[in-house]
């Protein structure tokens, strides 16, 4: 019996061992995994994250290019204010930039029958940019993205509204309006890659007949442009961010430019581009919201009042914008 008890006691103890020693080991890769498992998720939701941001962004740049495209402008006013709700302009802006430039070639080179009558007038516009854009690119070097952000959406809000009331006051070309104005615009289109709408007030308050606004307006968007990117380039704002971005940009806009130049041949150019403003008056007003939230400047449910009012005043423009085109559309008609 002693001898059964010895063996029997000899086996316990060799299994109470055997689980001691592989017990920590067993332990280990379950902490391991159990690590492993969240890390995985939280990788698989920046990456669906990721996938949904890019998926949106490449719809956003097709209907800003199938703007551009029908309007000859619009594709940095469109795709600015909804880009900037994913990332900074900082990230944004060297992006846009490189696809502005060649979109900004293709427009001039199809309107190059209106530059000889128009270069005159804005060739004060053109040597005001180049100090402004200097001054700009520094300043998005420099200043907080949150902060150049709500600037971007300050400065852009009033400036669609204004377009949108269609209000004209007649302005002389003169070197008194250009060179300022034209300083300004380099600073504006350095930070937010936006000049689209002060541009198409100043030409349109000047006068300018189709051919000849878009011949300016492509001339001095070439130049801005391309500066811009030189001047981006010499700062180092060009990062693998970008690069991604651009990457983006490319097949919406190969494919929304020839779209929108067709759609518009068979549609009111001028209803079209009305709606166009509204829709970016309705985005920069949530945008401007969101970041008043996001730098705490405004309560969350109160900082859409902002939106609100955007949105009351344009409905109000576009009934008057409306009303008007009924009362004139026997005039067309003749």
């Amino acid at each position: 019996m002693r001898a059964g008890s010895f063996r029997s006691e000899r086996i316990i103890y060799a299994l109470l061992i055997g689980q001691r020693r592989t017990s920590p080991a067993k332990s280990k890769s379950r902490c391991h995994s159990a690590r492993r498992r969240p890390r995985q998720s939280l990788e698989k939701l920046k990456m669906s994250s990721l996938d949904t941001i890019v998926v949106v962004l490449a719809g956003i740049a097709l209907f800003a290019a199938f703007v551009n495209g029908a309007i000859g402008y619009g594709f940095s006013s469109l795709t600015v204010p909804l880009a900037l709700i994913f990332y900074t302009n900082r990230v944004l802006n060297p992006a846009v930039v490189v696809i502005e430039v060649a979109l900004n070639l293709y427009v001039l080179f199809i309107n190059l029958s209106g530059v000889p009558t128009v270069w005159r007038r804005v060739l004060p516009i053109l040597v005001g940019l180049l100090p402004g854009i200097a001054v700009g690119a520094s300043v998005l070097a420099l200043l907080q993205p949150g902060w150049v952000k709500l600037g971007t959406y300050i400065v852009i809000l009033p400036l669609i509204l204004i377009q949108a009331a269609g209000l004209r006051r007649p302005i002389r070309s003169t070197w008194l309006v250009g060179l300022p104005f034209g300083g300004a615009l380099g600073i504006l289109y350095s930070v937010t890659t936006i000049s689209g709408p002060p541009l198409a007030i100043l030409f349109n308050n000047q006068g300018l007949v189709k051919n000849e606004f878009r011949a300016g307006l492509a001339l001095v968007r070439v130049v801005e442009s391309s500066v811009t990117a030189i001047v981006y380039f010499k700062l180092g704002l060009f990062i693998a961010e970008s690069a991604n971005i651009l990457l983006v940009f490319i097949p919406s806009v190969v494919v929304g430019i020839p779209l929108g130049a067709y759609v518009i041949r068979r549609s009111d150019a001028e209803t079209f581009r009305r709606i166009c403003m509204s829709f970016d008056a309705w985005v920069v007003g949530f945008g401007l919201s969101r970041v008043l939230i996001e730098l705490n400047l405004m309560e969350s449910p109160w900082a859409y009042t902002v939106m609100a009012v955007t949105i009351l005043i344009d409905l109000y423009l576009l009934y008057v914008f409306f009303r008007k085109r009924l009362q004139t559309a026997p005039l067309r008609a003749r």
